[in-house]
């Protein structure tokens, strides 16, 4: 596997960070994970944009031609259907201060995993998943490294019998430890708005968009645990994901137990959507 450090392309093997890199010691830095299908990088222009706000919101000046360099490391490994991870920190220090140093040059880094995109609906999996007090910070919207409370969060779910943890702060949903989530009652769709206490996906935006334009109604309203508890469907969505059906809540079924009509129109869309964006000029 080819990967991107500093300038310059390398086999993974090579590729080496100073242990006194401020993202090693303090998780000092951001990242972005971009899906590609068919060697093309799906929304990558908003994908970028959320780096730059990521990179503002932590006062760090990081100016590299992202288009050239991400389709370069695409096509260096093969092309076809990955995910293009990217992360940047403010570089090495030789003192370790909690201030940022007064010059450091920021460390970017990118590689590329192979993933297997939905194809049939009918093969697509629901998962269980687990309520939990969301006890992150206040700056959700900063797609930072320093993931240890999602880390945590998610294992929580794991280590109860579930896939993934529906994180709850002040009686509403705000998002899924590392994804977004929608929640369905009676035909209306709703979502937790993009502010400081989640982080925007770019696969929700766009499953906005997608439910909006099918004629269903969808609202940008944190669900309130009242709501969650008798959902008729719960979707949670990320990039490599996509969009997928939660049929099991805290050992209660969702709605019926099986995966929902209104889902299997978003994802109807969304697969719709993805065969588009290949088909393009």
């Amino acid at each position: 596997m080819s990967v991107y450090l500093n300038g310059a392309f390398m086999p993974v093997e090579e590729a080496q960070i100073s242990v006194l890199d401020r993202g090693f010691l303090f998780g000092d830095g951001v990242y972005e994970v971009i899906p590609v299908y068919g060697g093309h990088a799906l929304r990558l222009d908003e994908h970028l944009q959320r780096l730059q706000r990521s990179l503002e919101a932590i006062q760090l000046v990081v100016s590299e031609p992202w288009d050239e360099l991400i389709a370069a490391l695409i096509k260096s490994n093969g092309g076809g259907d990955l995910s293009v991870y990217l992360q940047i920190t403010r570089g090495v220090a030789l003192k370790r201060d909690h201030a940022f140093p007064k010059a450091s040059q920021p460390t970017v880094f990118m590689m590329t995993t192979p993933f297997t995109p939905v194809g049939e609906l009918s093969q697509v999996q629901a998962i269980k998943a687990v309520t939990v007090a969301d006890n992150r910070w206040l700056q959700c919207f900063i797609k930072s490294i320093c993931l240890q409370p999602n880390v945590l969060l998610k294992q929580q779910a794991i280590d109860s019998g579930a896939q993934d943890a529906i994180l709850v702060r002040d009686g509403v949903v705000t998002e899924a430890a590392a994804a977004n989530v929608f929640v369905v009652k009676e035909g209306v769709v709703y979502t937790a708005p993009r502010d400081h206490l989640i982080l925007g996906g770019i696969t929700r935006d766009l499953v906005i968009e997608l439910v909006q334009a099918a004629g269903i109604e969808c609202y940008e309203e944190a669900p309130p645990v009242a709501l969650l508890e008798t959902a008729d469907e719960i979707w949670i969505t990320s990039s490599t994901r996509e969009i997928v059906p939660v049929t099991e809540l805290d050992d209660r079924p969702v709605g019926s137990g099986a995966i929902g009509p209104v889902w299997h129109i978003a994802m109807s869309q969304y697969q719709a959507y993805k065969q588009q964006f290949l088909n393009r000029p």
